[in-house]
């Protein structure tokens, strides 16, 4: 349970909220965890086997406090809120600012500068883990070109389509080196260039599920927050794809889900034995294999991290709804830009 900019995180199975005067309370296994005062939230967000009275979903429509419940892996289930909710309100902030060149340049911006610095810390990070490195020299050229289009963005706005270019550009300069960051299985688990639907190869395979599991947790998130996940920034709306969610999930690629592909592969945990290759070339991943994908990411959603905006430690599956709180703070103007998630 985690109480995180007015909203209360309950993500302990088995927990019962009902409604003790004008306080949330809160209990597990029949004993009481604490009590928190209606007017101090704005959100309540359950995960899994989280119970809530009737009498409490009808005193938090009545103050406007939105109770969503996730699944424990945090797939969104359903929102309940009352009819004076706002969310009407950010979505249409949401649109006007995706509509306005300009303003949807400016979010984009935050979000791809987080993305690029992010990645480059990855390297770094490489390079210092691994000093005697053989691709050492190529993963410090690839950093430093990360670093100066990193500056060139804090220095100047561009426009979408600019800014759209920049980040396929650092994209193709971290991946290019991807591959000097596998310490293991070489022969089974090796990276020559990113490809999709379908992954030709296990590395990209491994990369794909866990992109898509990131995917829809930030999706999650963002419709916790009351946002639109369909209408993004950075990528142009299409039908069937969750714009925004990717937008924000951009935040996150390195720092989680590359990051932890790297860990299960080069510590072992995977093996070539856990992929297969179809008639078509493709290549999947056994049912096994994804259960030890899954459980080592929920593993990883419960390490703590201390956030860079807010300074509180968070759990890092929380991550995507701060960030989708901090969005819908800024579109709705209690903040003057979007803050994006910074590793460090």
């Amino acid at each position: 349970m985690k109480k995180l900019l007015n909203t209360l995180f309950v993500t302990t199975q088995g927990t019962y909220l009902s409604k003790e005067g004008e306080c949330v309370q809160v209990r597990v296994d029949g004993k009481q965890k604490t009590r928190i005062p209606i007017h101090t939230l704005g959100g309540i967000v359950c995960f899994g086997n989280v119970l809530c009275s009737p009498f409490l979903l009808g005193h938090c429509a009545e103050h406007a406090v939105a109770v969503s419940f996730l699944t424990e892996r945090g797939r969104f289930l359903a929102r309940v809120q009352g009819p004076a909710s706002g969310n009407v309100l950010l979505r249409r902030a949401q649109y006007r600012r995706a509509d306005n060149a300009r303003t949807a340049a400016d979010i984009a911006r935050s979000v791809v500068i987080a993305k690029i610095a992010n990645s480059r810390t990855v390297l770094l990070r490489a390079l210092r883990e691994h000093p005697e490195s053989p691709g050492r020299e190529q993963l410090e050229s690839a950093a430093l070109r990360l670093g100066h289009l990193l500056g060139r963005l804090k220095e100047e706005s561009v426009a979408l389509e600019i800014l759209r270019g920049h980040e396929g550009d650092a994209a193709r300069t971290y991946f290019a080196v991807f591959d000097h960051l596998i310490t293991a299985h070489k022969d089974s688990f090796f990276f020559r260039e990113r490809n999709r639907r379908p992954p030709l190869d296990n590395m990209n395979a491994l990369v794909s599920f866990l992109y898509a599991l990131l995917v829809h947790d930030v999706g999650s998130a963002l419709e916790t927050a009351g946002l639109d996940p369909a209408v993004g920034f950075l990528h142009r709306d299409r039908p069937g794809r969750p714009g925004l969610a990717l937008d924000l999930m951009e935040e996150f690629r390195s720092y989680l889900a590359d990051r932890l592909a790297l860990t299960l592969v080069n510590r072992r945990q995977v093996t070539a034995k856990g992929f297969r290759k179809t008639e078509s070339a493709a290549v999947v991943m056994h049912d096994e294999t994804r259960k030890e994908v899954l459980v080592a990411y929920q593993k990883r959603k419960q390490e703590e991290i201390q956030h860079p905006f807010t300074g509180e430690k968070v759990a890092v599956g929380v991550l995507p709804h701060v960030q989708a709180m901090l969005l819908a703070r800024h579109l709705r103007g209690d903040l003057d830009g979007y803050p994006p998630f910074l590793w460090k």
